[in-house]
C-alpha cells in the first residue's frame, strides 16, 4: 500500500520520462486523477448545483467509505 503524495501543481512538475519526479506519481495515474476530477465537475454542472462544495464533500465522503469497506471485507 502506498500514500499519495499530492501534486504541487503543473509549474512544480518535474519529470523523467515517465513519473514526476516532485510527487513520484506516474504520468497515468496523473490523468486518469485528472480525468476523474474532469468527469465530477462536469457531472455537477450538468446538474447545475449551485453549492459545488456540497457535493464535492459528499463526493470525498462516499468514496472514504467505499475504500474502508472495501479494505475491510478484502479476505
Amino acid at each position: 500500500m502506498s500514500s499519495l503524495n499530492p501534486c504541487k501543481g503543473k509549474t512544480a512538475c518535474r519529470d523523467d520520462g515517465e513519473r514526476c519526479i516532485t510527487c513520484d506519481r506516474s504520468f497515468a495515474e496523473i490523468e486518469q486523477t485528472r480525468a476523474l476530477i474532469d468527469a465530477l465537475a462536469e457531472f455537477a454542472l450538468s446538474q447545475e448545483y449551485n453549492n459545488e462544495e456540497a457535493f464535492a464533500t459528499y463526493v470525498a465522503e462516499k468514496m472514504v467509505k467505499k475504500v474502508r469497506h472495501r479494505r475491510a471485507h478484502e479476505s
